[in-house]
């Protein structure tokens, strides 16, 4: 059987930290940024957990 390639798509997007939680930025900070009001877009900024729910999904794309 041949090998599972990771998904660059995804590789490129989340992080792995030490612990092995799966980290991702959030949306909506890409552009159009003037009538976000900066309390908004301070929060946007901060990266978060992915959901449990995805997590086996994600991990099989990275292939951890």
């Amino acid at each position: 059987m041949p090998k599972m390639k990771t998904h660059k798509g995804a590789k490129a997007r989340i992080k792995i930290t030490g612990s092995g939680r799966l980290r991702r930025r959030q949306q909506n900070r890409g552009h159009i940024m003037e009538k976000k009001s900066s309390t908004r877009t301070r929060r946007l900024s901060n990266e978060v957990e992915i959901h449990s729910g995805d997590e086996k999904r994600i991990k099989r794309m990275l292939g951890i």
